[in-house]
């Protein structure tokens, strides 16, 4: 534990400003993602992003951000797995988040 405490001690800043960016990226992806499977369903013969990559991009961090993005263009709002899925794997980002912090931080 010592080991880790020194780490964070020296590169805590730096940790966090990674994981910021990390974020930001895996949200704006997960939102344009989601926009772009809303688009396809609207034309015939195209190809859809398939729900299994939705619910990755979720899982990834991209959560909050589809979550919004799909309520707010109104794609997927019908669908059990993403309406109760996406808010469980917010749930349980948000244990891990507060976890890690009372743990390391």
């Amino acid at each position: 534990m010592n080991g880790i405490t020194s780490f964070l001690t020296a590169y805590g800043e730096l940790l966090f400003y990674c994981l910021a960016v990390y974020l930001s990226v895996i949200s704006l992806v997960s939102a344009i993602v989601t926009i772009a499977d809303k688009h396809f369903s609207k034309k015939t013969g195209h190809r859809r992003v398939p729900e299994s990559t939705l619910l990755l991009y979720s899982a990834f961090g991209g959560s909050v951000a589809m979550l919004i993005t799909m309520l707010l263009i109104r794609h997927k709002t019908r669908h059990v797995k993403f309406m109760l899925g996406i808010p469980l794997i917010i749930l349980f980002q948000a244990i891990v988040a507060v976890w890690l912090s009372a743990r390391f931080v």
